[in-house]
C-alpha cells in the first residue's frame, strides 16, 4: 500500500511538473509570406545598390547607336569588326568593363548570335523581391525561397532595352533565413 501511494504521489508530481514546463514554453509566432517579403525588401532598400554588368549583343549595339550612346569610329576590313567610341551621352550612363571609352566589337563572324561585350552602368541597381514560396520551419528557424530581380528602373529606357537580352541574368532564385530575436522574427541571411 505504501508503494502505491508513493507511485501515485510521484505520478502527480510528474504531471504537475510537465504541466508547469508546458505552460512555461511559448510557441514561436507565425511568420507570413508578407512579413518575410517586407523584411527582405527592407534589406534591399537599405543597401546602397549593386553593380550590374550588361552583356550587349548585336541588337544591343544597334540600340546603343540609335540612343547615341556610342558611335562607330573604325570598321575593319572583314566588315564585321568595329571600334565604337562612347559619346558624351553614353559616358554619362555606361563605361566599358575594361575601362577607357572605346568598345571593341570582335565577333567570330558577321552574324555571331552569341558574341557580347560588357558595359557597366554608371548608376547602381537596386534589387527587388518577388514570388515567395511558402515559409518553411526548419528547427528554430524559418526559411523562404524567392526570386530576386535586378531593378533596372534607375537606368534610362534605351539602356533598359539593351539589358533585356538572354545573355543578362536579371533574376536569381534565393533563400532567406529568419531567426527569432526577442520574440519577433528577424532576417538572418540571404543565400
Amino acid at each position: 500500500m505504501k508503494n502505491a501511494v508513493k507511485i501515485q504521489t510521484l505520478a502527480v508530481l510528474v504531471l504537475l511538473g510537465a504541466g508547469g514546463f508546458l505552460a512555461g514554453c511559448k510557441s514561436a509566432p507565425d511568420l507570413t509570406q508578407d512579413q518575410a517579403k517586407t523584411m527582405i525588401q527592407a534589406k534591399y532598400d537599405k543597401d546602397p545598390g549593386t553593380v550590374f554588368n550588361i552583356a550587349v549583343d548585336d541588337p544591343g549595339m544597334q540600340k546603343g547607336v540609335h540612343a547615341n550612346y556610342w558611335l562607330l569610329v573604325k570598321r575593319y576590313p572583314n566588315g564585321y569588326w568595329g571600334d565604337f567610341k562612347l559619346t558624351p551621352d553614353g559616358a554619362k550612363v555606361v563605361k566599358p568593363q575594361g575601362g577607357g571609352d572605346t568598345i571593341q566589337w570582335r565577333p567570330d563572324g558577321p552574324s555571331d548570335p552569341k558574341y557580347t561585350v560588357v558595359v557597366v552602368p554608371v548608376a547602381l541597381s537596386k534589387l527587388k523581391v518577388r514570388s515567395l514560396d511558402d515559409v518553411q520551419a526548419i528547427g528554430d528557424t524559418r526559411t523562404v525561397t524567392f526570386m530576386e530581380d535586378v531593378d533596372l528602373s534607375s537606368l534610362p529606357a534605351p539602356l533598359q532595352g539593351i539589358a533585356q537580352n538572354p545573355a543578362n541574368k536579371l533574376s536569381t532564385k534565393r533563400m532567406a533565413t529568419f531567426t527569432l530575436v526577442g520574440g519577433a522574427w528577424a532576417l538572418q541571411s540571404i543565400q
